[in-house]
């Protein structure tokens, strides 16, 4: 898909379903439920950016996402459960690199709901989504070494994993090891049609 059609979607971000979840465009509404978890230090351990140090804060940066939204700029999904709404985190694509028909994705999920399989949930959706319809070729995860939570996902997710860089990135002040992983739009859509084939079965 070219650059303008991906920026004309994701100027207004579609909503997106799975089995206990829907994915929607983040609200500023949203800044208690993000908060929550975007407070607590151990929560941005693996993560570039610090806890945010107010709900006051989170709200300002909501509203920011909004602005960016309309811009067609800004590719992240809030992650809420279907059967209350309750905003549990983040999924989408950190990065589109129009040239090369590729994308990186990342996930945020509240620790309180860790463990049930929301984060795979959501992430797997989107990279159908990337697949199907942004027709990607490539769809890659990063992560800081020591987190093998997210690289458990990126596995389960069909990625492959194809090494470290080491001390690739200026974190906080110190110097992190980056993992990556890869999947290619060809062998996920023979994945999927297998699985497919063996539903029917």
């Amino acid at each position: 898909m070219r650059k303008n059609k991906i920026l004309k979607l994701f100027y207004k971000i579609p909503t997106i379903k799975t089995e206990r979840l829907v994915l929607r465009g983040l609200r500023e509404e949203d800044s208690s439920d993000m908060y929550e978890y975007a407070g607590e230090l151990p929560v941005t351990e693996f993560l570039l950016w610090s806890p945010h140090e107010s709900e006051k804060f989170t709200r300002s940066y909501l509203k920011s996402i909004e602005a960016r939204y309309r811009l067609g700029d800004f590719f992240d999904w809030a992650v809420t459960l279907s059967d209350s709404g309750k905003m549990i985190g983040t999924c989408g694509f950190t990065s589109i690199d129009f040239k090369n028909n590729s994308a990186e994705i990342g996930y945020v999920i509240n620790p309180k709901y860790h463990g049930m399989g929301y984060g795979f949930e959501a992430a797997r959706r989107i990279v159908d989504f990337g697949f199907s319809e942004l027709e990607l070729h490539r769809i890659e995860a990063k992560f800081m070494q020591g987190n093998e939570r997210s690289l458990r996902v990126m596995q389960k997710l069909g990625m492959e994993f194809e090494g470290y860089k080491k001390d690739l990135m200026l974190v906080k002040g110190e110097y992190k090891t980056i993992g990556s992983c890869g999947l290619l739009r060809d062998d996920y859509m023979l994945k999927k049609e297998k699985e497919n084939k063996d539903q029917q079965a």
